[in-house]
């Protein structure tokens, strides 16, 4: 995720041993340092383009590095941050090369949920951790439970249905809010994330009200924080079941046994 910091070694590795080397990143400072790592790095960019359906995009890396499998040669896809999360191309690029007869694995890496977790203290283990995309978020009748911790991706794209913007109007964040709001107070605190691609960057950790997030600067890369807005509830019939089975374990272990 961030440059020269959460590389490890295995993936580091399967980049220096490849015949080559295609890099799915945004930031050109990265696609530099790969280089420096391997004579033949291809940029997957290019085949970003504003107004072009995603699914395309995808469907035309896949044949890309597949092109090169079919030729005999050794491939390593680098992404940034970990390349099952929110990647398609490299789930499918795998998925169609094993159906080809081809061995392909993924490395795991260190992704933006992780740096989440990281940087604004928060430990998925206390009150529970639920992540849901943006836009899946709004098109689907999800059950959001406000005791935990909601994590809310790709906030820039909510609401599109075209898969082919980077980003969408005020109006549509504004229907995110408004569905938010069945379940949070306007004046909930929540947070604006964007995990630090670079080390001499900070991440963006921006708070604000729910209701400002319309007018705030949110981005295909931008998070959506929101932290609990009431306590745990207790399961009083779940806990009067389990104390039960206490019980009755104590019972069995006072039973004396006789040879």
């Amino acid at each position: 995720m961030t440059l020269g910091a959460h590389l490890g070694p295995r993936s580091r590795n399967h980049i220096e041993q490849a015949d080559v080397v295609f890099v799915g990143v945004s930031d050109p400072l990265v696609e530099l340092w790969v280089q420096e790592m391997h004579p033949d790095v291809r940029s997957l960019q290019p085949y970003y383009q504003e107004g072009k359906p995603r699914t395309d995009t995808y469907r035309e890396m896949v044949e890309a590095m597949l092109a090169e499998v079919r030729a005999g040669r050794r491939v390593c896809g680098a992404f940034y941050g970990h390349p099952g999360v929110f990647a398609q191309a490299p789930h499918r690029a795998i998925a169609q090369a094993r159906q080809e007869g081809f061995p392909a694995l993924m490395e795991p890496g260190v992704s933006a949920e992780d740096c989440l977790y990281a940087d604004l203290g928060i430990d998925p283990g206390v009150t529970g951790c639920l992540h849901l995309e943006a836009s899946q978020m709004m098109f689907y009748r999800r059950k959001i439970d406000p005791s935990a911790c909601l994590v809310i991706w790709q906030a820039g794209l909510a609401g599109d249905r075209s898969l082919a913007r980077f980003s969408t109007p005020r109006a549509y964040r504004q229907l995110l809010v408004d569905l938010l709001a069945e379940d949070y107070p306007l004046d909930h605190p929540c947070m604006l994330y964007e995990a630090a691609t670079l080390p001499i960057h900070e991440p963006r950790i921006e708070t604000l009200m729910l209701r400002d997030v319309p007018d705030a600067r949110v981005e295909a890369q931008t998070t959506l924080v929101l932290p609990p807005a009431r306590p745990l509830q207790p399961n009083e019939a779940m806990l009067a079941r389990l104390r039960a089975l206490d019980e009755a374990a104590k019972r069995d272990d006072a039973t004396p046994v006789i040879p």
